[in-house]
Parts: C-alpha cells; structure tokens; sequence
C-alpha cells in the first residue's frame, strides 16, 4: 500500500534548508541572481576589451610620448580604454564583494571592507577615466 503526501510534505522534501532556517523563514535575499548576471556581463566584455588593451600595449612597446598620447587620443581608443577602465573595476568590485561575504564573517569588519572595496574601486575608475579623458582630450 502506497501512502500518499501531502503538498507540505512534498514542498519539504525539496527544501534543503535546515529546520531552524525554515523556522526563521531564511532562504533566498531574492538580490543575487542580478549581481550574478552583472559579474558575467562585466567578465563578457573584458574578453575583448583586455584582447584589445594588450594589443594597443604590445603595438606602443618602444614608442615615445608623442605617439603614445596620439594614439590614446584616437576616438575609438579613448573610448575603449574607457570602457575597459570601467568594467575592470567594476568587475573587481562585484568579485571582491562575493570574496569579502563568503570568506568575513565579522559584521564591523565584512561592512568596512566592502565600503573599502566600494571607494577605492570608485576612486579607480574615475582617476582612471581622468587620465583617459585629460590625455585624449588636451594631448
């Protein structure tokens, strides 16, 4: 004689959490599939993006100044450096944010880190998009 369940007990059965994480009703914070997506978009572009900044590096290998800043200030180069500029740290951040949740478990201290990641990914960026910017743009 077969016994039949109820739904609960199907639902249960699949639940891979812990009694006490059921009680306290933990599970899914709902917010990582974004951050998840974010972290791949971000890996996608730098394919190409780190392909063409080591190209650029490799063809200005023995030139002087005067080339290295006419080719930083090609439209297209300031751009994708640019680009790079801004998924690299980016990138850096959402990476380091999974490192610093997994592996701190410190409250005080997960928070400061991840401020700490946050401002000098932020800082990074923008001094690196200054240079970009002054150099293509004033020459």
């Amino acid at each position: 004689m077969s016994e039949s369940k109820t739904p609960d007990e199907v639902v249960r059965q699949r639940d891979f959490r812990t009694p006490v994480g059921r009680a306290r009703g933990l599970g899914s914070g709902k917010t990582g599939t974004g951050h998840f997506w974010w972290q791949r978009v971000t890996a996608v572009a730098l394919v190409p993006l780190v392909a063409w900044f080591i190209g650029t590096l490799v063809s200005l290998a023995g030139a002087d100044l005067i080339t290295v800043q006419a080719v930083i200030a090609r439209p297209f180069n300031a751009i994708a450096f640019g680009l790079f500029a801004i998924a690299m740290f980016w990138h850096a951040k959402l990476g380091l944010q999974v490192v610093i949740e997994d592996y701190i478990h410190q409250r005080a201290l997960e928070v400061s880190l991840q401020l700490l990641v946050t401002f000098a990914c932020a800082a990074g960026a923008l001094a690196s998009l200054y240079a970009i910017a002054r150099i293509a743009l004033l020459g």
